[in-house]
């Protein structure tokens, strides 16, 4: 990142009193663990953050310092505001009542009355002055918060941190790198270049997290020196490696093993082994005793058991009885591109698709017609 980017960041970080830390929708655990950095980053400098995210908490990154933080709703954004000039006309008494969903505020004078004149109706400044949106691509990655108060994202300065080369730069500051491989990874040069003091053990370890995460504990093929170098540094900072892998990778319940197995006993991949995808009941849950929480790390070991597949789809059947798909691709696609016919949510590396209820194998081959037509390197699949 130039010096000049990384100081007007910098700047703009600093005359900010409350920063709302976006977490982009499917962001995984690198999104969640780079906001947790990042925010204790923003208390080091006496401002007053707020973590938010679509996905709420992740349970297995509980071992994070301030991980409760994270909140999945935004509230009291901003405040209506009922001004009344009582300069010649005091207030004696204000009371109110809450009728029929409606608000009644009454006000008695101390003598005199007051005219509509009077009275003026306001709405407060936002509540937070700065956005800082993390793994969102575009503006609309930061849904549902961009679609529930876009005056709010249009009015307030954002700050766009990702690393994927599909970013739109939609930010007033925008620190994305594509030669990064993860968000946390950009958080850190970000922190680096700012002010290095700020790193702490605490910082140091939930960045660390996000690039082992991402990177599926440095195994995926686009680690390189850089990224050996960053987690060395974060190390060297005090980062826990050992209570990262423990959590991320040693911790499961035997419930999250047993859909484990069961997803990759209906373990599927195309003749060029591009792709794989498994399925998963209403019964699969009910049997391992799992729950759609654990999913993330279902669609993880779908990968880990076929490195070479760039495209990874977990089909299941919710608590609803609908279907729902989880569409997961490498560096070199676009989720959001592969699937747009099928309305997904979510971002360029991570989709969901919502389907009414029908029999899984109808989704299924949905699915996999839908991706035949927009990934051209993938053949037609087989069993």
């Amino acid at each position: 990142m130039a010096l000049r980017d990384a100081q007007q960041i910098f700047e703009a970080i600093k005359r900010s009193h409350r920063p709302l830390v976006c977490v982009a929708k499917g962001s995984g655990t690198d999104g969640h663990a780079s906001a947790l950095g990042l925010a204790r980053v923003m208390e080091r400098l006496d401002k007053q953050p707020l973590v938010v995210s679509a996905d709420g908490v992740q349970e297995h990154l509980h071992f994070l310092t301030d991980h409760t933080r994270i909140q999945d709703t935004v509230e009291n954004l901003q405040r209506f505001v009922i001004e009344l000039d009582a300069s010649k006309t005091h207030v004696k008494e204000l009371s109110y009542e809450l009728k029929d969903d409606k608000l009644f505020v009454y006000l008695s004078p101390k003598k005199g009355r007051w005219e509509s004149q009077d009275v003026r109706l306001s709405s407060s400044p936002y509540h937070y002055d700065l956005i800082i949106s993390i793994g969102a691509a575009d503006i609309e990655g930061c849904a549902p918060f961009y679609t529930e108060h876009p005056d709010f994202f249009f009015h307030t300065p954002i700050l766009n941190i990702d690393h994927s080369p599909a970013n739109e730069h939609f930010g007033q500051f925008n620190a994305v790198d594509i030669s990064a491989v993860a968000c946390a990874e950009v958080c850190h040069d970000l922190v680096e270049a700012m002010e290095p003091g700020l790193m702490d053990e605490e910082v140091a370890t939930a960045f660390l997290t996000g690039l082992i995460a991402k990177t599926h504990s440095f195994k995926q093929r686009n680690v390189n020196a850089r990224t050996l170098e960053t987690a060395s540094k974060l190390m060297a900072k005090g980062a826990r490696r050992d209570a990262i892998v423990q959590h991320l990778y040693r911790t499961r319940s035997v419930a999250t093993l047993r859909l484990w197995g069961r997803a990759l006993a209906r373990l599927k991949v195309n003749t060029e082994k591009t792709m794989v995808w498994s399925l998963l009941s209403q019964q699969d849950f009910l049997h391992a005793g799992a729950k759609e929480q654990d999913l993330p790390d279902v669609i993880d070991e779908l990968i880990s058991s076929s490195p070479e597949a760039s495209i990874a789809v977990l089909i299941y059947e919710n608590h609803e009885r609908s279907i729902e798909v989880i569409v997961r691709v490498g560096a070199r696609q676009n989720a959001l591109t592969l699937t747009e016919s099928l309305k997904p949510e979510g971002s360029r590396e991570q989709v969901r698709i919502l389907f009414p209820p029908q029999p899984i194998v109808e989704v299924e081959k949905k699915i996999l017609e839908t991706l035949q037509k927009t990934a051209m390197q993938i053949p037609h699949v087989s069993s």
